[in-house]
């Protein structure tokens, strides 16, 4: 999973792989929705926390 990624992806690579909008992205990092390392005004995401995101998300769907 990801595997074409860095260990650790930008908020941009981070859309990217959920298929979202940037802006999306920022929103999901700065609710703390997926977690990040701020280093100055950089947003970095280990790929452990998306993909850790990605298996939360995977109980979350909503039943009709």
């Amino acid at each position: 999973m990801l595997n074409e990624y860095n260990d650790v992806l930008t908020v941009g690579e981070l859309a990217q792989v959920l298929r979202i909008g940037k802006n999306a992205a920022y929103d999901l990092v700065n609710q703390r929705i997926i977690a990040s390392i701020r280093i100055g005004r950089k947003h970095l995401i280990p790929k452990k926390y998306v993909i850790d995101y990605l298996l939360s998300q995977r109980y979350n769907v909503n039943q009709l």
